[in-house]
């Protein structure tokens, strides 16, 4: 017999939460197959079995948070497995458990989930935005799934039950297929889709995520638990002041059109817009350290490095991850290094130090179609820059000549959140003027 214990993520973690046992009793499993999934203070993460066996006992149920080291399960190794005991329920599961919730019935190797507004476990510290704007990054696909957004978990259930993962309608951000999805696919059978009209290419867009039942009653996730008393500190910390800039992006979108091909074929990545947004912002955090800084009681701390926060969105809640040293990378290790971080946060194999440690970030709600937002500042950060989205209008062009004319450009808005206990109105602003610059004059070399 071996005992699963609840692993200590980090030298600061010291307890953490089941949020998905991937098996049930009586279960067969591999070693180093992902058993269980954890939420911690830091990061959330899927747990491999320590040994290969039958899963014989589950001591701790979903939902329920221990210390590090305790014995959450058993798994038989000697191939002649007891009948398994009943897996323990957490008392909150009876109060929050809804009529459709009780009458789901797993697939094997899966668990019925309940509905709630959103599916989540726990992150790190979450992005200053986090609470207003599901931000997101595009991020490649790789393998058999270059055309199917889903997570290994989905992966690893469809291939047991031989579902084409295509003729699956996803409802999470961007159409990734969720755990529910692929579940109600395996219960109910495939969700009919309407037909394309002929000739035209509809724009892919995030399907709403399942509502909750009106009247319904749910318990804050952990991760929800986490982005609430994070969004409140931040709040009650940091005197918030942002700014709003305008910026011509025509020449970056020209640029991207004109490479993004050979970018692609070339380095084997996509070539998004972040790493112009992140490169701009790394020269602007250069030339005035103190946004890049952090406060220590009666003291401003300057950091050596550029350690650049990257809010990304995923189906079941917010984290960010981080880009350490930023202002070391040229602009394909900045590409590389975030669509790294964006596919690890997705798939959960991100450890504590990659959530941890940000001196500046970076969120996206334009991928979304906002104009601009007005993020919270992501503690101990002392500034946050929103990205809005990019799109088309006429603009007025005054030439060299003092010609005025009418052009159509692509325009993004870009706000700075910061902390007016340590950063001047007149800093914010001599920061975003170069960020703007540095952006309409873009001259770095992409790869």
């Amino acid at each position: 017999m071996a005992d699963v214990v609840m692993p200590q993520m980090g030298e600061s973690i010291f307890e953490g939460t089941i949020t998905k046992w991937l098996k049930k009793p009586g279960d067969k499993v591999q070693r180093d197959e992902p058993l269980f999934e954890i939420s911690t203070d830091k990061v959330d993460a899927e747990i491999p079995a320590p040994s290969s066996g039958v899963l014989q006992e589950i001591k701790v149920p979903e939902g329920t948070t221990v210390q590090v080291n305790t014995v959450v399960a058993s798994i038989s190794t000697d191939g002649s497995a007891a009948a398994p005991a009943p897996v323990k329920r957490a008392p909150q599961e009876a109060s929050v458990a809804t009529p459709a919730a009780a009458a789901a019935v797993a697939p094997p190797q899966t668990k019925a989930v309940q509905p709630s507004p959103t599916p989540q476990p726990a992150p790190a510290a979450p992005p200053a935005a986090a609470a207003q704007h599901r931000d997101v990054i595009e991020f490649p696909q790789g393998g058999e799934e270059d055309h199917v957004r889903s997570s290994p978990l989905v992966r690893r259930i469809a291939r047991e039950n031989n579902v084409d993962l295509s003729r699956v309608q996803g409802t999470g951000l961007g159409g990734r297929i969720t755990k529910q999805d692929i579940l109600a696919y395996l219960e109910k059978g495939p969700v009919a889709q309407p037909a394309a009209i002929a000739g035209s290419a509809a724009p892919a867009m995030a399907a709403p995520a399942p509502a909750a039942i009106p009247g319904e009653v749910v318990a804050m996730s952990q991760m929800r638990k986490i982005i609430a008393q994070r969004m409140v500190e931040s709040r009650r910390t940091a005197a918030h002041v942002h700014n709003l800039f305008e910026v011509d992006m025509t020449r970056i979108v020209n640029l991207r059109n004109k490479h993004k091909n050979n970018f692609e074929q070339r380095y084997g990545a996509r070539l998004t817009f972040m790493p112009f947004f992140v490169r701009a912002a790394i020269i602007g955090l250069q030339q005035f350290p103190i946004i890049n800084a952090s406060v220590e009681g009666d003291s401003i701390h300057y950091h050596q490095h550029i350690n650049m926060g990257i809010a990304v969105a995923l189906d079941w809640g917010l984290i960010v991850p981080v880009l350490k040293n930023a202002e070391e990378k040229n602009f394909l290790g900045l590409q590389r290094g975030i669509a790294d971080l964006g596919e690890r946060s997705r798939t959960k194999k991100l450890v504590p130090d990659e959530v941890q440690g940000s001196t500046f970030t970076v969120t996206n709600p334009g991928s979304f179609g906002a104009v601009f937002g007005l993020p919270i500042i992501n503690q101990p950060n002392v500034a946050i820059m929103g990205v809005g989205g990019i799109t088309k209008a006429p603009v007025v062009i005054t030439d060299k000549d003092g010609t005025d004319s009418i052009a159509i450009r692509s325009r993004v808005h870009l706000t700075l959140g910061y902390d007016h206990r340590v950063i001047d109105g007149a800093v914010a602003d001599q920061f975003m003027a170069l960020v703007k610059k540095t952006l309409e004059h873009w001259s770095e070399e992409i790869g």
